[in-house]
């Protein structure tokens, strides 16, 4: 079977950090861009941050931008995001999404996680 898993999300002040993980099963990863994209109660979902296969090319949305880090480790099959200067604005679920390649609609990725939630508060 076929999965994505995220890890890592939880509750942490504003300013604070926290690294989400997304773990593949079934698959390898090398051969995919990873994008991860967030969903807030009442909100549109958000294309986040993007890495290609090779992790030669990285994309963020301006809103996390110099403050979201994504990175790889394809020995370990897994995708990292490094968010610090976390903002209330940043409460959401997030998910990490796999295609050949990045895309900044959720509908141009074949594979999808279930989510971690990410709350951001004092």
């Amino acid at each position: 079977q076929l999965q994505l898993v995220e890890s890592g999300g939880g509750l942490v002040q504003p300013g604070g950090s926290l690294r989400l993980s997304c773990a593949a099963s079934g698959f390898t990863l090398d051969y995919y861009a990873i994008g991860w994209f967030r969903q807030a109660p009442g909100k549109e979902r958000e294309g986040v941050s993007c890495i290609s296969s090779s992790g030669g090319t990285t994309n963020y949305a301006d809103s996390v931008k110099g403050r979201f880090t994504i990175s790889r480790d394809n020995a370990k099959n897994m995708v990292y995001l490094q968010m610090n200067s976390l903002k209330r604005e940043d409460t959401a679920v997030y998910y990490c999404l796999a295609a050949i390649y990045c895309s900044g609609y959720a509908e141009g990725y074949d594979y999808w996680g279930q989510g971690t939630q990410v709350t951001v508060s004092s």
